[in-house]
């Protein structure tokens, strides 16, 4: 399948579902009001996501899970702050994107079939992620999962990286 013709039938199967979710809300107005909608937008940003993972399995480009998983993300992030109003929680929670692009390095290499190099390159990326939010979750007044000693965290981090250069040579 050609990749014009595979996008095409993506965006249309996409267009296709949304247009049938508006037709049904208009014709069953209790439809829309079952979903909580003020906490629903953020599900778009998801749906996207999913339409590019969607899109790279159909064009067989595993790469485009990379996006996928940073814009699901981002999504998930959106939605969890948006129900419960923790809009503060932005000046730490962006240190979870690296960690969602190492989720979708993971993926693209299970779906080309070399996981085990993928693991390497999107493992680092996930634990210098969780590493960075806790980080930066403990300074910010987030969770204080670190407590008073974070900034061991930051040594120990600091000389493994100079360890690492060190003995690269």
């Amino acid at each position: 399948m050609g990749r014009r013709r595979g996008c095409s039938l993506i965006l249309g199967l996409g267009l296709i579902l949304l247009g049938g979710w508006f037709l049904a809300g208009q014709v069953f107005p209790g439809l829309i009001s079952w979903i909580q909608i003020e906490f629903a937008w953020p599900l778009i940003i998801i749906g996207v996501a999913v339409m590019l993972l969607l899109m790279g399995l159909t064009l067989d480009a595993p790469g485009m899970a990379v996006p996928a998983c940073i814009v699901g993300g981002i999504g998930g992030l959106l939605y969890w702050q948006n129900v419960t109003g923790n809009w503060e929680s932005w000046a730490y929670a962006w240190a979870l994107i690296p960690g969602f692009v190492g989720v979708g390095v993971i993926l693209a290499g299970l779906l080309e079939g070399r996981l085990r190099q993928s693991l390497g390159g999107g493992g680092f990326l996930v634990i210098i992620s969780l590493v960075m939010f806790a980080i930066f979750g403990s300074v910010f007044g987030g969770a204080n999962l670190l407590g008073l000693y974070w900034p061991v965290l930051l040594i120990l981090f600091g000389l493994w990286l100079l360890i690492s250069a060190i003995l690269r040579r």
